[in-house]
């Protein structure tokens, strides 16, 4: 088997995070881009793990040799029966800006107090192994959304994803500590004790 793992992403701001989550793996982990794939794969899934399961297969079957890891997350505010959850990149239209979703989501818990206004980042990430089985793993970070905009580190919804224990959002973190806290840093690390023992 070739070392070498395909993530299935276009996100350069995620690639960024699992290179830095998975460094210690000894593999190149290359974006579907530089892997050289066009791919445009439809996530019909009714779950995370769904979604992630979908990319990672459709993507395998493109390569040969080498894994291939996908994963879907998102936010999910109680509040709000858990939306924008698998809907998360697509809340509000596709093309619209993090800053429109942050504040349209925002506007819709005004006046909703911290207690009620409890949250989670979602993170499932799938693997497609040459040998053609898979796995796929969850990862969790709870946390509140805040009442405004704040840090810089983050994308996405880090914004206003308020962790009360550290007293700041997800964006505020720097990047060590919000891979060691984060949902995508906990389902990459379980992936990759299974990693360890596959490979």
């Amino acid at each position: 088997m070739e070392k070498k793992i395909i993530f299935a992403t276009g996100n350069e701001n995620k690639m960024k995070e699992i290179r830095m989550i998975l460094a210690d793996l000894g593999m190149p982990i290359l974006s579907m881009k530089e892997a050289g794939i066009v791919a445009d794969v439809e996530e019909n899934g009714t779950t995370f793990e769904e979604n992630a399961l979908i990319k990672a297969t459709e993507i395998a079957k493109l390569v040969t040799n080498c894994i291939v890891l996908a994963d879907d997350s998102g936010l999910e505010i109680d509040y709000l029966n858990k939306e924008p959850g698998i809907y998360s990149a697509r809340y509000a239209g596709v093309d619209t800006s993090y800053d429109i979703k942050n504040n349209l989501l925002l506007g819709r818990l005004q006046g909703v107090p911290d207690e009620k206004r409890t949250a989670r980042f979602v993170c499932a990430v799938a693997a497609a192994f040459p040998d053609g089985s898979t796995e796929v793993v969850r990862g969790t970070i709870e946390g509140i959304i805040g009442h405004e905009i704040a840090g810089e580190n983050g994308f996405g919804y880090d914004p206003i994803f308020y962790l009360p224990e550290y007293r700041c959002t997800t964006a505020e973190l720097t990047p060590e500590k919000k891979n060691e806290l984060s949902h995508r840093g906990n389902a990459l690390r379980a992936m990759r004790a299974i990693m360890e023992k596959k490979v």
